[in-house]
C-alpha cells in the first residue's frame, strides 16, 4: 500500500517563479521545446471568474484524437483542479497543437490505470514523481494502482 512520507507544500517565492517560467516559453510560441510531456492549461477562476494558466505534465497524450490526461500532484489543494471541476470548459496546448475542450474527472480505476500506464512508458520519471509527490511504493502493480486510485486526474478532450 502507498504511505505518504512527506506533505508537498504548494510553491511560493521563487519556487513559484521556477513553476511558472514554461508559461512564458509557451507565450512566446514556444511550447514545442516542452514537447508532449507538458502542457499548458487555460481555465477560469472557480471564485474569480479570471482566465488562469498553468503548466502541467502529461500523464498521457494521444496524438491521434488530441485528448490529454493529467494528474494534481498536489492532490485536492491545486487551484487549477477546483477551476476545472467548476468550470470544466477549458483550452490546452500540449506542444504546438492548441485546442479548446473539455475536462472530466477520472473515476479512481481509470486513474490507477492511467498511472500504472505511465509507470510502465516513464518509470525514471514516474519514481521522481512519487517521490516528489511526497509518496513511498513499493513498485508494485497493486501499490501503483492504488496511487492511481488516489490522485484527482482529468480526461481533457477537444471540441472539434
Amino acid at each position: 500500500m502507498p504511505e505518504k512520507i512527506s506533505e508537498l507544500e504548494k510553491p511560493r517565492g521563487l519556487a513559484r517563479l521556477a513553476f511558472r517560467l514554461p508559461i512564458g516559453l509557451y507565450r512566446l510560441g514556444l511550447g514545442g521545446l516542452l514537447g508532449t510531456r507538458f502542457m499548458l492549461l487555460t481555465h477560469t477562476g472557480h471564485s474569480s471568474g479570471l482566465e488562469r494558466k498553468t503548466v502541467l505534465e502529461v500523464v498521457r497524450y494521444d496524438k491521434a484524437s488530441g485528448e490529454c490526461v493529467i494528474a494534481s500532484g498536489w492532490g485536492y489543494k491545486s487551484d487549477w483542479l477546483h477551476n476545472i471541476t467548476a468550470h470544466p470548459q477549458i483550452s490546452f496546448q500540449v506542444g504546438n497543437r492548441h485546442a479548446d475542450g473539455t475536462a472530466r474527472r477520472l473515476t479512481p480505476e481509470e486513474g490507477a490505470e492511467e498511472l500504472l500506464d505511465y509507470s510502465r512508458r516513464h518509470p525514471a520519471a514516474f519514481r521522481e514523481l512519487v517521490k516528489f509527490m511526497g509518496y513511498q511504493l513499493d513498485g508494485t502493480e497493486a501499490d501503483i494502482r492504488a496511487t492511481g486510485r488516489m490522485l484527482p486526474m482529468f480526461l481533457l478532450r477537444p471540441l472539434s
